[in-house]
This record gives structure tokens, sequence and C-alpha cells, in this order.
């Protein structure tokens, strides 16, 4: 699986979201800022249900965002490694968890074949 492409970099605020994360559903994102007309990725994320929602709680701490939906949890948790494993994020160092009692694997690495 390659890295999800993403949509943006749009504006992180209510706005900003509103105008652009139509469809409450799953999905991924990544947070940052665009210089010299690249965007830096600081964090990424995920929601597995609502997207919009996801991103508002992080108003106020990135500039802008990226993202793209998803079709199911499963599918924004397999989205969010890939993202982690390209692009990581200075501010989220860990690798993203997976839902309790799922025993979804990483697309990338064995990370929960150590447990």
């Amino acid at each position: 699986m390659a890295s999800p492409t993403l949509s943006g970099p749009y504006s992180l605020t209510n706005a900003g979201v509103d105008r652009n994360v139509s469809r409450k559903t799953p999905g991924v994102y990544a947070l940052g800022k665009t210089r010299n007309n690249t965007f830096y990725v600081s964090y990424v994320g995920r929601s597995d249900d609502d997207v919009a929602g996801r991103l508002k709680q992080h108003i106020g701490n990135y500039p802008e965002f990226e993202f793209t939906y998803a079709t199911s949890p499963k599918d924004a948790f397999e989205k969010e490694c890939e993202l982690y494993h390209d692009y990581g994020g200075q501010n989220n160092p860990n690798h993203p968890a997976r839902p309790a009692g799922s025993g979804w694997k990483c697309p990338r690495c064995k990370i929960f074949d150590r447990q």
C-alpha cells in the first residue's frame, strides 16, 4: 500500500474545515504549514468516524491541513500508518495505535507482531 494522496493544504479553521471536508466519515490528515510552496508535515492523524470533527480539535495548534477520506475505520488506520511511515511528523513520534481488540496490522512494519 502506498501513502494516500491528500487534498490541500487548507487553512485549519472552522471555515476551512467546513468548506473542504464535506462528509462525516473516517479519514486521515496531516497538519503543518506551507513554506516556499512545500507543505511541511508536523503531525499525522486519523478519525475512525468523523475526520472533520477531529480536525477541528486541532484548530489553533497548526495553521494548515491536508486530508483524505477513508472507506472504513480499518482503511483509516492503514492510511494513517502509511502517512506515519512516510512523513512521521515531529509532534507525534509514536506509531499509530490500533483500536483495542482489532488485531489489525500495520501495512508497513511489524510493530504489532512484537506483543
